[in-house]
């Protein structure tokens, strides 16, 4: 009965504890940031308190107080626990820049434990989450892409690993939209050499994503305005073999047809090479 005292009585001061730091701070009687005024506090203590403001949804007072675990009991269990959460409240914060500095820091100093999957994960995201519309720079997308291959790579059994895999397709397929938009850019203002580079760039480079039936038509375009018969009707195959009941198909072979052309591999361009593929069955 007594031990069970002992720790019932531990348990209410620690309550305690954390109750007048919350009080003290919801009353403005004390400023928690000022030199040394966590001092006199518990690591559970501090750690409850930031779960509080994630609560209040106040993420940059939560990973505020994580940081000062971090920094008063440096190599503690608690500060291995804060280290993480201070990386999520980053995030929610959208603090890309810390929660991706503490996700690495984890990483460093504990890449064995159990949440070094989820440090990964928020490193991968705190660049996804930047990726903007399509018409801005694709720098970041190409930097989520990498950081999420390594979360495939490194935890391939793990809940991240599979929503890693779903967020590259996503980013992928970003990718191969800006290389559309750019492609129709140039096909729109009759720059039909540096729009057939860019279509040429998703067909070879983002093969599996929705974009291939369109960039496929838009060389048809491109190739029939050069006069590049061959390649435009090697296209229109292309799209026939792979893309048969979408509209691309439809249009592309209503402009070869239009012109008394087939839709049909023909000459011995680079999409000549990429139709035996086709027929081979080595590339869909």
């Amino acid at each position: 009965m007594s031990g069970t005292s002992t720790i019932l009585g531990k348990k209410s001061r620690w309550l305690g504890a954390v109750a007048a730091l919350s009080l003290l701070v919801a009353c403005n009687q004390f400023d928690p940031r000022a030199e040394g005024a966590l001092e006199q506090y518990t690591p559970e203590e501090i750690f409850t308190r930031g779960e509080v403001e994630l609560e209040n949804d106040q993420p940059d007072d939560a990973a505020f107080y994580f940081g000062e675990i971090e920094r008063l009991y440096p190599y503690s269990e608690w500060a291995q626990r804060a280290l993480i959460m201070q990386a999520f409240a980053y995030h929610r914060d959208t603090d890309y820049p810390n929660s991706r500095a503490a996700a690495q820091r984890y990483l460093d100093f504990y890449p064995g434990t159990e949440d070094a999957a989820y440090a990964q994960y928020l490193l991968a995201l705190s660049y996804y989450d930047q990726i903007d519309e399509i018409g801005r720079d694709q720098g970041l997308t190409f930097q989520a892409l990498q950081a999420l291959r390594e979360v495939i790579e490194i935890y391939p059994d793990t809940e991240y690993a599979r929503a890693s895999v779903l967020k590259f397709d996503l980013a992928f397929d970003h990718l191969a939209a800006k290389e559309m938009e750019i492609g129709r850019y140039y096909l729109k203002r009759k720059h039909y050499s540096a729009a057939v580079n860019r279509f040429r760039t998703v067909v070879e480079d983002f093969q599996t994503t929705s974009h291939t039936a369109e960039a496929l038509h838009r060389l048809v375009e491109a190739y029939l305005s050069l006069g590049l018969t061959d390649e435009a009707q090697t296209a229109g195959a292309i799209l026939g073999e792979n893309y048969p009941s979408t509209e691309w198909y439809q249009d592309s072979f209503a402009l070869l047809t239009g012109q008394g052309l087939e839709a049909r591999q023909m000459g011995n361009s680079w999409l000549s090479s990429i139709y035996r593929q086709v027929v081979r069955g080595e590339w869909l």
